[in-house]
């Protein structure tokens, strides 16, 4: 969440993030450059697979979590459970990647239409 924060805008300050979602009706007020997605995939029997499932995970096959902030395709998480070659390794990574993008443009779409209709209510 660092990388995501604008905290130049809140100097001085701490930010701790806690999240437990009991229902979503509202802005946070905290300034973020993005908001930040993250997927796992996999490799098994010679197939990158994306968000592995519990018995493809338990097969025991490499696996990779990312973490992007879309809008800047940076990365803000790697994480790795076992070694793999280049080439599979940016197979599996670029899989992984293009999930992340998939759900940023759920949430955006989300909340675009969420915003629409918080407006409408208010008589904006």
């Amino acid at each position: 969440m660092e990388a995501c924060i604008l905290t130049h805008l809140m100097p001085r300050s701490q930010i701790d993030i806690f999240v437990q979602v009991l229902q979503a009706d509202g802005d946070a007020g905290i300034p973020m450059r993005d908001i930040v997605t993250s997927c796992s995939a996999g490799y098994l029997n010679i197939t990158p697979l994306l968000d592995l499932n519990y018995l493809e995970d338990s097969a025991g096959g490499p696996d990779v979590t990312v973490g992007i902030l879309p809008k800047v395709d940076k990365v803000t998480l790697l994480q790795m459970d076992a070694k793999l070659p280049v080439d599979i390794f940016e197979n599996v990574m670029g899989l992984a990647i293009e999930g992340c993008k998939a759900v940023a443009n759920y949430i955006r779409e989300v909340l675009l239409e969420n915003t629409k209709q918080m407006e409408y209510r208010r008589g904006l």
